[in-house]
């Protein structure tokens, strides 16, 4: 927590407090984002304070201070009151957290993702390798609230595991895409959340792979290093024939449409299936992990 001490200019008008999230390394975007950091740093610099000045009038961490100006964390609903009350702004502070709460979902999503995804519900073939976790196309809710319940609150992780099983409607469609999964074997065998979740999660891999437009492999353990190590990516195919290549890295997400570029992640990811199982044996190597959990 970043609050110190109860203090007179710190009262919680926009609602209860909250907990305060950690920082993190790259700064938040949004407008009612950009737009709280910016009135924040004027009004304190207006006064003569320094953020330190600031926190200890407030009661907060001036370490968090910093952090909101710079976008690297999200104001709280307490920090925005008590803004409220000190600088006299009106509820200028509080209206801009309503907001950003509405929103904060998003902003917790690596920047780049929600281009990626008008892409991916518009894709007639989907091709992913994902080295670390199970695609977020195929998890299921239990599996998906431990992925992305780290360090986020609870109203946010609901947002965002709602909106993440909603992306695996494009599978229930007239015209679903065509996907091939490529997994390495430590996916099945790492366990997330407990082992009820990886049980349910590896059931629900082989009832996909029941379907003909759907392919599952896995790189086993013995192929050592290989190409697709790097990093997680998806290649998007369209009725056009184009394709369109996504990537995180360092949470970052982008988008990549330029053909030679896509060309690469193409051939790289050839070169990872390569070394893959067949669909019959990668799906008999799901049964084996899922009887022995």
């Amino acid at each position: 927590m970043h609050r110190r001490q109860d203090h007179p200019h710190s009262p919680r008008g926009c609602g209860p407090p909250e907990v305060v999230m950690p920082a993190r390394s790259e700064p938040y975007d949004g407008p009612a984002i950009v737009t709280f950091a910016k009135e924040l740093e004027w009004r304190r610099t207006q006064s003569g304070l320094s953020k330190k000045d600031l926190a200890e009038k407030l009661g907060f961490a001036d370490s968090y201070v910093g952090q909101v100006e710079l976008r690297k964390n999200l104001p709280s609903k307490e920090f925005a009151a008590a803004l409220d009350t000190f600088f006299k702004a009106d509820g200028l502070f509080c209206r801009l957290w309503e907001r950003i709460n509405e929103t904060r979902h998003i902003a917790v999503v690596p920047p780049g993702f929600p281009e990626y995804l008008s892409s991916e519900a518009q894709a007639n073939y989907i091709r992913n390798f994902s080295p670390t976790l199970v695609p977020g196309l195929l998890q299921t809710e239990g599996y998906a609230r431990t992925v992305l319940g780290a360090n986020q609150l609870p109203e946010i992780v609901d947002r965002l595991v709602q909106e993440r099983l909603k992306r695996q409607e494009v599978f229930v469609g007239e015209n679903p895409p065509r996907t091939w999964f490529i997994m390495d074997e430590i996916v099945l065998r790492r366990v997330v959340g407990n082992s009820e979740v990886m049980r349910e999660q590896l059931s629900r891999m082989l009832e996909f792979a029941e379907f003909p437009t759907n392919m599952i492999h896995i790189v086993p353990f013995d192929v050592g290093f290989h190409d697709g190590l790097g990093g997680m990516f998806t290649i998007l195919g369209f009725e056009d024939g184009t394709n369109v290549v996504y990537t995180e890295s360092g949470g970052e997400g982008i988008l990549i449409d330029q053909a030679p570029r896509v060309t690469r992640h193409v051939v790289r990811y050839d070169l990872v299936r390569g070394h893959a199982l067949s669909t019959v044996e990668s799906l008999a190597l799901i049964r084996a992990v899922l009887e022995g959990l």
